[in-house]
């Protein structure tokens, strides 16, 4: 199948991978890392892409559930054997994967989805909301030169500056700060309750390192869709390019079932539905209708 307007083509593109749990641990309050030993998928997948994952042996849920890649797994040869994923605890088949133990079946099939574009501009700016940090791990990766994603890898221009600006309800549902610091990102922390970093909105951040980039900022963006929406306008009035990555519910995660469909401007000035497990999740935060 070589149509790339059917959907039978997107199916044929992810690789369908019977696995074990080799990790998965608590990072913060409901938020823990699952990690999975999936080399085919690790050698693939680029940051911003995410995977359909399932509890093998298992009907309750039937279906599985998207999660975004927080990294890749890179064995003493430096070569990529597994994914780290980073799941809050909402619903029933995450509550399950909660308890699963070390050696435990999964289903996992991806790598899916567009990814960020491999351009990290002279000042890369990630603002999360909530768990909406989970994909920026590899971007920051990648953008600081550190690792190189894909197969073949792709080519990206380093950053000269890197910027995470986080906001979350408390201190205690903060995730995977260190791991942006050891990459020697600038951390930016914002808490609803004032328990760590600025007491008050995500986007209070953003306007503050965007006043202060010396270099053209680039801005990509995870979380709930309001704070997504704040974000695309604050860009949009300092012109900046500013790329959102949506997390809509899915069913299938490969187009056939048109469930996460949003609604995005197209070249003639009107809209139509677009797929964000397919032609997303990452899109134009100009393009989308919100």
């Amino acid at each position: 199948m070589t149509n790339p307007l059917h959907a039978a083509y997107y199916a044929e593109q992810a690789i369908h991978c019977p696995t074990t749990i080799v990790e998965n641990c608590q990072l913060a309050r409901d938020t823990y890392r699952v990690r999975l030993h999936c080399p085919e998928i690790a050698r693939r997948a680029v940051p911003g892409q995410f995977v359909m994952v399932r509890l093998a042996n298992c009907n309750d849920p039937l279906l599985g559930r998207p999660l975004a890649l927080y990294d890749t797994v890179l064995d003493e040869a430096g070569e990529p054997v597994g994914v780290d994923l980073v799941y809050l605890v909402v619903g029933k088949l995450t509550r399950k994967l909660s308890t699963c133990q070390v050696g435990e079946a999964m289903e996992i099939w991806g790598p899916l989805g567009n990814g960020f574009a491999p351009a990290a501009g002279e000042h890369l700016v990630m603002v999360a909301g909530g768990i909406g940090q989970t994909p920026f791990v590899a971007m920051a990766a990648e953008a600081t030169g550190q690792r190189r994603y894909g197969n073949p890898m792709r080519e990206v221009q380093s950053a000269s500056q890197t910027t995470l600006c986080y906001g979350a309800r408390s201190a205690d549902f903060l995730a995977g700060v260190e791991d942006f610091q050891q990459l020697g990102v600038d951390v930016r922390i914002s808490t609803d309750d004032g328990s760590a970093g600025h007491h008050g909105l995500v986007t209070d951040l953003l306007t503050q390192v965007l006043a202060e980039s010396t270099g053209s900022p680039r801005v990509i963006c995870c979380g709930p869709e309001p704070m997504m929406e704040a974000v695309a306008e604050i860009a949009s009035q300092q012109d900046a390019q500013c790329q959102v990555s949506l997390e809509s519910p899915m069913a299938c995660g490969i187009g056939i079932c048109f469930s996460c469909v949003t609604k995005v401007r197209q070249a003639d000035g009107n809209w139509d539905y677009q797929r964000t497990c397919v032609e997303g999740p990452v899109f134009d935060a100009q393009q989308i209708v919100w």
